[in-house]
Protein backbone atom coordinates (compact mmCIF):
# COMPACT_ATOMS: atom_id res chain seq x y z
CA UNK A 1 0.00 0.00 0.00
CA UNK A 2 1.25 3.16 -0.87
CA UNK A 3 1.55 6.48 1.45
CA UNK A 4 2.60 9.75 0.58
CA UNK A 5 4.36 11.51 3.28
CA UNK A 6 3.41 15.05 4.45
CA UNK A 7 3.87 17.74 2.56
CA UNK A 8 6.29 20.54 3.34
CA UNK A 9 5.55 24.10 3.68
CA UNK A 10 5.92 25.66 0.36
CA UNK A 11 8.48 28.34 0.26
CA UNK A 12 7.45 31.85 0.94
CA UNK A 13 7.10 33.87 -2.76
CA UNK A 14 9.67 35.91 -3.36
CA UNK A 15 7.07 38.59 -4.64
CA UNK A 16 5.49 38.29 -1.06
CA UNK A 17 5.56 41.71 0.73
CA UNK A 18 7.77 42.26 3.38
CA UNK A 19 6.99 43.91 6.47
CA UNK A 20 7.46 47.86 5.96
CA UNK A 21 10.80 48.68 7.68
CA UNK A 22 10.91 52.31 6.13
CA UNK A 23 11.94 55.08 8.31
CA UNK A 24 9.18 57.45 9.72
CA UNK A 25 9.86 60.70 7.60
CA UNK A 26 11.45 63.96 9.53
CA UNK A 27 10.94 67.72 8.99
CA UNK A 28 14.70 67.59 8.27
CA UNK A 29 14.21 65.08 5.42
CA UNK A 30 11.34 67.46 4.28
CA UNK A 31 14.53 70.21 4.29
CA UNK A 32 16.66 68.28 2.34
CA UNK A 33 13.76 67.37 -0.42
CA UNK A 34 12.51 70.88 -0.73
CA UNK A 35 15.92 72.54 -0.55
CA UNK A 36 15.20 74.71 2.33
CA UNK A 37 15.92 74.81 6.16
CA UNK A 38 14.57 73.01 9.32
CA UNK A 39 13.31 76.20 10.43
CA UNK A 40 11.51 76.95 7.06
CA UNK A 41 10.04 73.58 7.12
CA UNK A 42 8.63 74.51 10.96
CA UNK A 43 7.20 77.74 9.95
CA UNK A 44 5.47 76.88 6.78
CA UNK A 45 3.87 73.03 8.38
CA UNK A 46 2.43 75.39 11.30
CA UNK A 47 1.55 78.16 9.57
CA UNK A 48 3.60 80.86 11.42
CA UNK A 49 2.16 84.10 10.45
CA UNK A 50 5.22 86.16 12.15
CA UNK A 51 8.16 85.16 9.57
CA UNK A 52 7.34 85.93 6.08
CA UNK A 53 8.14 82.79 3.70
CA UNK A 54 7.43 83.42 -0.20
CA UNK A 55 4.49 81.56 -1.66
CA UNK A 56 7.25 79.73 -3.81
CA UNK A 57 9.20 78.65 -1.25
CA UNK A 58 5.44 77.66 0.64
CA UNK A 59 4.30 75.55 -1.74
CA UNK A 60 8.13 73.64 -2.25
CA UNK A 61 7.74 72.62 1.51
CA UNK A 62 4.23 71.52 1.30
CA UNK A 63 4.58 69.73 -1.97
CA UNK A 64 7.82 68.01 -0.25
CA UNK A 65 6.04 66.63 2.62
CA UNK A 66 2.94 65.89 0.91
CA UNK A 67 5.58 63.46 -0.91
CA UNK A 68 6.95 61.89 1.58
CA UNK A 69 3.83 61.74 3.86
CA UNK A 70 5.27 63.48 6.68
CA UNK A 71 2.88 64.83 9.54
CA UNK A 72 3.72 67.31 12.20
CA UNK A 73 4.23 65.44 15.34
CA UNK A 74 1.66 67.40 18.03
CA UNK A 75 2.76 66.40 21.12
CA UNK A 76 6.36 68.01 19.70
CA UNK A 77 4.48 71.35 18.27
CA UNK A 78 2.58 71.69 21.81
CA UNK A 79 6.22 71.41 23.73
CA UNK A 80 7.92 74.05 21.74
CA UNK A 81 4.85 76.26 21.66
CA UNK A 82 4.10 75.74 25.49
CA UNK A 83 0.43 74.66 24.61
CA UNK A 84 -1.75 72.98 22.43
CA UNK A 85 -4.04 74.08 19.51
CA UNK A 86 -6.90 71.79 21.20
CA UNK A 87 -9.72 73.51 21.54
CA UNK A 88 -12.43 71.02 23.57
CA UNK A 89 -15.69 71.20 22.24
CA UNK A 90 -18.04 68.59 24.51
CA UNK A 91 -20.56 66.82 22.40
CA UNK A 92 -24.26 67.55 23.24
CA UNK A 93 -26.32 65.02 24.87
CA UNK A 94 -29.84 66.76 23.45
CA UNK A 95 -30.70 67.21 20.20
CA UNK A 96 -30.28 70.84 19.28
CA UNK A 97 -31.93 71.07 16.19
CA UNK A 98 -30.42 72.78 12.61
CA UNK A 99 -30.07 76.28 13.78
CA UNK A 100 -27.57 75.47 16.76
CA UNK A 101 -26.16 72.64 14.77
CA UNK A 102 -25.13 74.83 11.87
CA UNK A 103 -23.91 77.30 14.24
CA UNK A 104 -21.72 74.59 15.99
CA UNK A 105 -20.60 73.37 12.56
CA UNK A 106 -19.86 77.44 11.19
CA UNK A 107 -17.91 77.72 14.78
CA UNK A 108 -16.02 74.58 13.85
CA UNK A 109 -15.01 75.91 10.31
CA UNK A 110 -13.82 78.94 11.63
CA UNK A 111 -11.05 77.61 14.17
CA UNK A 112 -10.11 75.12 11.91
CA UNK A 113 -9.74 78.34 9.27
CA UNK A 114 -7.47 79.54 12.66
CA UNK A 115 -5.16 76.28 12.59
CA UNK A 116 -7.04 75.26 16.02
CA UNK A 117 -7.86 71.30 16.47
CA UNK A 118 -11.25 70.85 17.27
CA UNK A 119 -11.91 68.11 19.55
CA UNK A 120 -15.63 66.50 20.25
CA UNK A 121 -15.76 65.23 23.48
CA UNK A 122 -18.69 62.85 24.98
CA UNK A 123 -19.12 63.95 28.21
CA UNK A 124 -22.53 62.49 29.09
CA UNK A 125 -23.44 61.07 32.54
CA UNK A 126 -20.36 63.32 33.73
CA UNK A 127 -20.61 65.35 36.80
CA UNK A 128 -19.37 68.65 36.72
CA UNK A 129 -15.99 67.52 38.85
CA UNK A 130 -15.70 64.50 36.29
CA UNK A 131 -15.92 66.36 32.74
CA UNK A 132 -13.13 69.31 33.93
CA UNK A 133 -10.81 66.66 34.97
CA UNK A 134 -11.46 64.47 31.72
CA UNK A 135 -11.39 67.27 29.47
CA UNK A 136 -7.99 68.69 31.64
CA UNK A 137 -6.18 65.41 30.36
CA UNK A 138 -6.29 66.54 26.81
CA UNK A 139 -4.33 69.28 28.05
CA UNK A 140 -6.95 71.58 25.72
CA UNK A 141 -6.04 75.57 24.94
CA UNK A 142 -9.69 76.26 25.01
CA UNK A 143 -12.97 74.57 26.11
CA UNK A 144 -16.45 75.30 25.16
CA UNK A 145 -18.73 74.24 27.13
CA UNK A 146 -22.13 74.14 25.79
CA UNK A 147 -23.94 74.22 29.24
CA UNK A 148 -25.30 70.77 29.38
CA UNK A 149 -22.84 70.22 32.33
CA UNK A 150 -23.06 72.68 35.24
CA UNK A 151 -19.32 74.10 36.12
CA UNK A 152 -18.20 75.80 39.13
CA UNK A 153 -15.07 78.26 39.67
CA UNK A 154 -13.24 75.32 41.13
CA UNK A 155 -14.05 73.52 37.75
CA UNK A 156 -12.53 76.28 35.36
CA UNK A 157 -9.68 76.72 37.80
CA UNK A 158 -8.93 73.13 36.90
CA UNK A 159 -9.07 73.64 33.36
CA UNK A 160 -6.66 76.55 33.63
CA UNK A 161 -4.18 74.56 35.54
CA UNK A 162 -4.00 72.56 33.46
CA UNK A 163 -2.92 74.81 30.55
CA UNK A 164 -6.39 76.36 29.37
CA UNK A 165 -6.58 79.74 28.38
CA UNK A 166 -9.64 79.94 27.65
CA UNK A 167 -12.92 78.54 29.56
CA UNK A 168 -15.98 79.77 27.64
CA UNK A 169 -19.71 78.75 28.52
CA UNK A 170 -22.67 78.46 26.03
CA UNK A 171 -26.11 79.44 28.55
CA UNK A 172 -28.54 81.81 30.45
CA UNK A 173 -26.19 82.33 33.22
CA UNK A 174 -22.32 82.79 33.39
CA UNK A 175 -19.70 80.83 36.17
CA UNK A 176 -16.75 82.67 37.83
CA UNK A 177 -13.77 82.86 36.15
CA UNK A 178 -15.57 81.72 32.78
CA UNK A 179 -16.33 84.01 29.61
CA UNK A 180 -19.88 83.69 28.97
CA UNK A 181 -21.33 83.38 26.37
CA UNK A 182 -25.37 84.63 26.88
CA UNK A 183 -27.96 82.74 25.27
CA UNK A 184 -31.29 84.04 26.79
CA UNK A 185 -33.93 81.26 26.46
CA UNK A 186 -36.46 83.60 27.98
CA UNK A 187 -36.71 86.11 25.11
CA UNK A 188 -37.57 83.79 22.93
CA UNK A 189 -40.53 82.18 24.90
CA UNK A 190 -41.79 85.89 26.31
CA UNK A 191 -41.52 86.84 22.35
CA UNK A 192 -43.78 83.71 21.40
CA UNK A 193 -45.99 84.49 24.34
CA UNK A 194 -46.87 88.22 23.28
CA UNK A 195 -47.02 87.66 19.96
CA UNK A 196 -50.23 85.23 21.12
CA UNK A 197 -51.02 88.05 23.70
CA UNK A 198 -51.12 90.74 21.18
CA UNK A 199 -53.33 88.89 18.65
CA UNK A 200 -56.29 88.80 21.94
CA UNK A 201 -55.39 85.09 22.98
CA UNK A 202 -55.51 84.91 26.87
CA UNK A 203 -55.40 80.74 27.54
CA UNK A 204 -52.22 79.60 25.81
CA UNK A 205 -50.50 76.45 25.98
CA UNK A 206 -46.56 75.77 26.38
CA UNK A 207 -45.30 72.52 25.11
CA UNK A 208 -42.65 71.27 27.80
CA UNK A 209 -40.49 68.50 25.62
CA UNK A 210 -40.65 65.42 27.45
CA UNK A 211 -37.02 64.31 26.14
CA UNK A 212 -34.82 64.60 28.29
CA UNK A 213 -32.18 67.26 28.90
CA UNK A 214 -33.85 69.54 26.39
CA UNK A 215 -35.11 71.40 30.07
CA UNK A 216 -32.49 73.37 29.59
CA UNK A 217 -33.80 75.09 27.11
CA UNK A 218 -37.42 74.81 27.51
CA UNK A 219 -37.32 76.07 31.23
CA UNK A 220 -36.57 79.48 30.43
CA UNK A 221 -38.96 79.56 27.63
CA UNK A 222 -41.61 79.01 29.80
CA UNK A 223 -40.55 81.13 32.32
CA UNK A 224 -40.35 83.59 29.47
CA UNK A 225 -43.73 82.75 28.24
CA UNK A 226 -45.28 83.30 31.95
CA UNK A 227 -43.81 86.99 32.62
CA UNK A 228 -44.92 87.98 29.08
CA UNK A 229 -48.45 86.83 30.44
CA UNK A 230 -47.79 88.50 33.89
CA UNK A 231 -47.52 91.82 32.25
CA UNK A 232 -50.62 91.51 29.86
CA UNK A 233 -53.70 93.45 31.26
CA UNK A 234 -55.98 91.83 33.16
CA UNK A 235 -53.35 88.55 33.11
CA UNK A 236 -53.56 85.36 31.18
CA UNK A 237 -53.47 81.65 31.59
CA UNK A 238 -50.13 79.66 30.64
CA UNK A 239 -50.83 76.09 30.56
CA UNK A 240 -47.54 74.12 30.64
CA UNK A 241 -48.37 70.91 27.86
CA UNK A 242 -45.71 67.70 28.24
CA UNK A 243 -45.49 66.41 24.66
CA UNK A 244 -42.96 63.69 23.12
CA UNK A 245 -41.63 64.58 19.85
CA UNK A 246 -43.59 61.56 18.27
CA UNK A 247 -47.11 61.26 16.40
CA UNK A 248 -48.35 59.24 19.13
CA UNK A 249 -47.58 62.22 21.64
CA UNK A 250 -48.67 64.96 19.21
CA UNK A 251 -52.44 62.82 18.46
CA UNK A 252 -53.04 62.21 22.40
CA UNK A 253 -52.25 65.87 22.92
CA UNK A 254 -54.69 66.63 20.41
CA UNK A 255 -57.26 64.42 21.40
CA UNK A 256 -57.92 65.77 25.10
CA UNK A 257 -57.59 69.37 23.29
CA UNK A 258 -60.70 70.78 23.48
CA UNK A 259 -61.05 70.03 27.49
CA UNK A 260 -58.45 71.85 27.80
CA UNK A 261 -60.39 75.46 27.03
CA UNK A 262 -57.17 76.88 25.38
CA UNK A 263 -57.44 78.95 22.49
CA UNK A 264 -53.46 79.35 21.16
CA UNK A 265 -50.28 77.12 21.55
CA UNK A 266 -46.67 77.81 21.83
CA UNK A 267 -45.22 74.70 20.56
CA UNK A 268 -41.52 74.89 22.09
CA UNK A 269 -39.82 75.26 18.41
CA UNK A 270 -41.19 74.56 14.84
CA UNK A 271 -40.55 70.87 15.17
CA UNK A 272 -42.32 70.16 17.53
CA UNK A 273 -45.25 72.94 16.24
CA UNK A 274 -45.51 71.10 13.28
CA UNK A 275 -46.01 67.69 14.87
CA UNK A 276 -48.71 69.03 17.33
CA UNK A 277 -50.58 71.14 14.44
CA UNK A 278 -51.02 68.69 12.46
CA UNK A 279 -52.73 66.19 15.24
CA UNK A 280 -54.36 69.46 15.87
CA UNK A 281 -55.91 69.12 12.37
CA UNK A 282 -56.26 65.52 12.01
CA UNK A 283 -58.74 66.16 14.98
CA UNK A 284 -60.97 68.74 12.84
CA UNK A 285 -59.50 71.87 14.56
CA UNK A 286 -58.82 74.49 12.34
CA UNK A 287 -55.44 76.60 12.60
CA UNK A 288 -55.62 79.59 13.15
CA UNK A 289 -59.66 79.82 13.71
CA UNK A 290 -59.83 77.54 16.67
CA UNK A 291 -56.21 77.31 18.30
CA UNK A 292 -53.25 79.42 17.03
CA UNK A 293 -49.73 77.79 17.00
CA UNK A 294 -46.45 79.49 16.91
CA UNK A 295 -42.92 77.94 17.56
CA UNK A 296 -39.50 78.72 16.97
CA UNK A 297 -36.11 78.54 14.94
CA UNK A 298 -37.76 79.65 11.50
CA UNK A 299 -37.06 76.53 10.44
CA UNK A 300 -37.77 76.44 5.78
CA UNK A 301 -39.90 73.57 6.06
CA UNK A 302 -42.51 75.67 8.37
CA UNK A 303 -43.02 78.44 5.75
CA UNK A 304 -43.83 75.93 3.30
CA UNK A 305 -46.80 74.20 5.09
CA UNK A 306 -50.17 75.33 4.65
CA UNK A 307 -51.01 77.23 6.75
CA UNK A 308 -47.78 78.83 7.01
CA UNK A 309 -46.44 78.24 10.78
CA UNK A 310 -45.81 81.66 12.55
CA UNK A 311 -42.02 81.14 14.56
CA UNK A 312 -39.72 83.23 16.79
CA UNK A 313 -36.61 83.95 14.50
CA UNK A 314 -33.41 83.43 16.08
CA UNK A 315 -30.44 85.29 15.44
CA UNK A 316 -27.52 83.66 15.92
CA UNK A 317 -23.99 85.33 15.13
CA UNK A 318 -21.91 83.16 12.96
CA UNK A 319 -18.83 81.03 13.85
CA UNK A 320 -16.74 83.40 12.90
CA UNK A 321 -16.74 86.30 15.47
CA UNK A 322 -16.68 83.31 18.42
CA UNK A 323 -13.55 81.71 16.76
CA UNK A 324 -12.07 85.43 16.62
CA UNK A 325 -12.70 85.92 20.57
CA UNK A 326 -11.45 82.38 21.17
CA UNK A 327 -8.18 83.03 19.35
CA UNK A 328 -7.75 86.53 21.13
CA UNK A 329 -8.41 85.15 24.18
CA UNK A 330 -5.96 82.32 23.77
CA UNK A 331 -3.05 85.02 22.31
CA UNK A 332 -3.96 87.26 25.24
CA UNK A 333 -4.41 85.35 28.08
CA UNK A 334 -5.77 88.15 30.04
CA UNK A 335 -7.58 87.44 33.94
CA UNK A 336 -10.72 89.38 32.94
CA UNK A 337 -13.51 87.70 31.64
CA UNK A 338 -16.04 88.79 29.00
CA UNK A 339 -19.49 88.26 28.76
CA UNK A 340 -21.27 88.64 25.51
CA UNK A 341 -25.11 88.30 24.44
CA UNK A 342 -25.03 85.92 21.99
CA UNK A 343 -28.28 85.83 20.53
CA UNK A 344 -31.66 87.93 20.29
CA UNK A 345 -35.50 86.78 19.09
CA UNK A 346 -38.11 88.47 17.25
CA UNK A 347 -41.51 87.04 16.43
CA UNK A 348 -42.39 86.40 12.28
CA UNK A 349 -46.44 86.35 12.32
CA UNK A 350 -47.98 83.90 9.63
CA UNK A 351 -51.20 82.41 8.68
CA UNK A 352 -51.08 79.86 11.60
CA UNK A 353 -51.86 82.72 13.93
Amino acid sequence: MNSQSPKSPAPESAESPAPSTAPVPTSADVARLAGVSRATVSYVLNNAEAVRISEPTRRKVREAAEELGYVPHAAARSLRAGHTRIVLLPTSHVPVGPLYSRFLSELQWALRRLDYTVVQYGSLGLSGDQAARAWAELRPVAVISLGEITLTARNVATLKRAGARAVITLGPVGVPGAHALLMDQKEVGARAAAHLLERGHRRIGVVVPEEDGLELFSAPRLAGARAAADGAPGGALIEPLPMGYTEESAAALAARWRGLGLDAVYAYNDEYAMLLMRALQDEGLRIPEDVAVIGADDLLLGRLLRPRLSTVRIEMPGGDPLAALVDRVVREAADAVEHHDLMSAQAIPRDST
